[in-house]
């Protein structure tokens, strides 16, 4: 159920922000100066079409899957499968495309880049991975991480994910995404020296934010129980077109046991024999047409788990500006706390209990130099403190309007991609109906033949 959208100028009015982590280059020999872009538009300035220079200028492709093995980082034997990513040059030299890099990766390695993303773009909302173990899967398919079909879907997932990001008006300009693409050795090094670990929020953190922020913004409360429920409604989908699967395989294989009896039939028939003979064939046909059907349709299905996967991306831009706004509220707080000692210190009354209450009753009166050199140090803090609070709201304010001109990119690309599966699956429907009513056209016709 699609939320009415909010406007993301309602209580805040930022000032741009200055994209994190852009490259000093990006595949400078094809796409040269364009991969710089404008440093101080923020994400969703334009429209998609406008931004996807990158995908105007190259080709990227997953076009290979291989199985391996290899030794883990424990020394332990494995078997894997790399996946052979390829850029491609769309501008042709002397009319041939020149390949610019073909490389090797893992899936880990995939995981990586994307964890490195959310990292660096946390206003942003970071396109999914394909899943790395098959669900949502009916009876006849193999839920084997290395069964050769899975591996294909994934490798079309793969390859999906990689052009949502090159596509992407902020993401696309990344310089560790280019290398990527392009740095096959020491790549994953490259990735650890950003120090991105270090700067991931804890999910201890994120779920103490969660819970004791004292003033959420609603606009962020409403889309995580939209994410939420996109979830639930496209679980139950998946949920539901596995059964259907099921019922539909059964039927169809069914229907050859029409083809065996005619079979059987036609060899003691004389003068029907060869229309039963027919029709068997006919009936052959249409059980063994299921196979291909339902393979189409997982990759309708894939389409709908990506978007599945896509409710947590969303729910990951809500906590964190949770945990902004957490920081932000114990900020102020402390600000407060310091303001009302500096004040209790200067008029020499205390409002509330405190331990240096008591301490000064058991034990006597501060000199006055003692406490004009308590009052400094406070003085010194509360205006540190009023920086770091001042620094803090601007950094609130630029997260949300980087944050809301995503998610409403986000929003036009999943009504777009989501009609068109949708539209695509009905379209599949009414074709395989038409096949089910000519093979029984056929049928007929043999029948009336006899």
């Amino acid at each position: 159920m699609e939320q009415a959208p909010l406007d993301p100028e309602r209580r805040l009015q930022p000032a741009p922000l200055e994209p994190l982590g852009l490259p000093d280059a990006g595949l400078e020999s094809v796409v040269g100066e364009e991969a710089e872009g404008p440093r101080d538009e923020g994400p969703g300035d334009g429209t998609m079409t406008e931004n996807n220079f990158w995908l105007k200028k190259i080709e990227i492709s997953v076009s290979e899957a291989e199985k391996r093995t290899g030794r883990n980082a424990m020394n332990m034997q494995e078997t894997y499968t790399a996946y052979l990513i390829e850029t491609r040059s769309v501008e042709h030299i002397d009319g041939q495309s020149v390949l610019t890099d073909s490389l090797w990766r893992r899936y880990s390695e995939f995981e990586l880049l994307r964890n490195y993303l959310l990292v660096y773009y946390p206003h942003i909302v970071v396109p999914p991975l394909p899943e790395k173990r098959a669900e949502f899967v009916w009876h006849k398919l193999s839920a084997d991480n290395m069964d050769p079909d899975f591996v294909e879907r994934r490798r079309i997932g793969l390859e999906n994910f990689l052009l949502r990001v090159a596509s992407h008006p902020i993401l696309c300009r990344d310089k560790i995404f280019y290398l990527f693409l392009t740095q096959e050795g020491n790549w994953k090094e490259t990735v650890n020296e950003t120090g991105f670990q270090l700067k991931a929020d804890s999910r201890l953190k994120a779920l103490n934010a969660t819970f004791r922020v004292k003033n959420p913004d609603k606009r962020f409360t409403e889309l995580k129980h939209y994410s939420d429920e996109l979830q639930s409604v496209i679980s139950h989908l998946l949920r539901v077109r596995a059964r259907v699967a099921d019922r539909l395989y059964g039927v169809y294989k069914v229907h050859g046991n029409y083809g065996r009896v005619f079979s059987e039939w036609s060899a003691i028939e004389k003068e029907m024999g060869d229309g039963l003979q027919s029709a068997g064939h006919h009936m052959d046909v249409y059980a063994s047409s299921i196979d291909d059907i339902l393979e189409d349709e997982e990759h309708y299905a894939d389409q709908l788990k990506e978007y599945l996967f896509y409710a947590e991306a969303l729910r990951a831009v809500c906590r964190k500006h949770e945990l902004m706004q957490y920081d932000l509220e114990m900020a102020a707080q402390d600000l407060a706390s310091k303001k009302q000692q500096c004040e209790e210190l200067a008029t020499g009354t205390v409002r509330t209990f405190s331990l240096k209450g008591m301490t000064t009753k058991l034990f006597g009166q501060e000199t006055p130099e003692q406490r004009e050199a308590r009052i400094k140090v406070l003085e010194e803090q509360i205006n540190e403190g009023e920086q770091q609070l001042k620094s803090k709201n601007q950094e609130g304010r630029e997260f949300v309007k980087n944050a809301w001109a995503d998610i409403e990119r986000f929003k036009e690309q999943k009504n777009h991609d989501l009609k068109e599966a949708l539209i695509s699956y009905a379209v599949m429907q009414i074709s395989m109906c038409k096949k089910g009513i000519q093979v029984w056209t056929n049928a007929k016709e043999c029948f009336s033949k006899m």
